[in-house]
């Protein structure tokens, strides 16, 4: 079990957020096993806007600010995607695909699936 890191979270007044004896309730910060926003670690959306509003800046600083533009060119364009529909006589297929010049190259599911596989790897 963990704690949602919005700042703000125990500010919000839900039911599961209330805790203590009756007559006594005050609320706390969210605690699940899972959560859905901010990589897993804010209980909503608007925890996940407080935590960016309260540390985003000093985030950025730390991890690294752009100071240059990046630039798309045909060698850093290859993004894997799929192709599938809803009938069974299309199956799915794999590939990478270039979005600067439209090419294609089929890959296996396997491949796709693989974190780690890229175009460099081949």
């Amino acid at each position: 079990m963990k704690y949602c890191q919005g700042p703000l979270c125990h500010t919000y007044d839900t039911q599961d957020r209330k805790r203590g004896p009756k007559g006594n309730k005050k609320n706390q910060t969210r605690r699940r096993s899972q959560f859905y926003y901010l990589n897993g670690n804010a209980c909503s959306l608007q925890c996940a806007t407080d935590w960016f509003e309260e540390f985003g800046e000093q985030a950025v600083d730390y991890f690294g600010r752009l100071t240059q533009p990046k630039i798309l060119s045909e060698n850093n364009a290859w993004r894997k995607r799929r192709s599938w529909s809803w009938q069974e006589d299309h199956p799915t297929t794999y590939y990478f695909y270039n979005v600067a010049t439209g090419e294609e190259r089929t890959i296996s599911q396997e491949q796709y699936l693989d974190n780690n596989y890229n175009l460099n790897s081949v």
